[in-house]
């Protein structure tokens, strides 16, 4: 999980440089039919960072099951920050962005969240299991 992250984090150009171009194309084909545009290349790119990051909160929240959200968005936060400065300091063709840093740290946040609702779920049938069987 991490190494994908290190990976695209610490590319030495725009990852989506590629693919830049195509993705141009397909936004205006989605305006042309009906697509918001709103729905633009910002806001792919924030999602993409929001979707980065959900990992990072699930599993976080997993290996610290003790850990409440936000500790765990602040952890996403520190990675985030660290990311951006590793940027900033070290890869002259990216750019560091605080707006990256916003939606990282909301993907942890998102990652936390859905952790504990999984275990909230997980919770409930051992709890109906238990109540079934002392009623027998």
């Amino acid at each position: 999980m991490f190494i994908p992250l290190a990976l695209i984090a610490f590319w030495p150009s725009p990852v989506d440089q590629p693919v830049s171009g195509q993705l141009s194309v397909v936004l205006q084909f989605l305006h042309r039919h009906g697509i918001p545009w709103w729905f633009n290349y910002q806001f792919v790119e924030a999602a993409a960072n929001v979707l980065l990051f959900i990992p990072v909160g699930f599993v976080g929240s997993l290996a610290f099951p003790a850990k409440r959200w936000w500790q765990i968005g602040a952890f996403g936060l520190l990675i985030s920050g660290c990311i951006e400065l590793g940027q900033l300091l070290f890869l002259h063709e990216r750019f560091a962005s605080p707006s990256d840093i916003v939606t990282n740290t909301s993907g942890a946040v998102i990652g936390a969240l859905l952790a504990a609702l999984a275990a909230q779920t997980q919770k409930r049938p051992a709890a109906f299991r238990q109540r079934a069987s002392k009623k027998q």
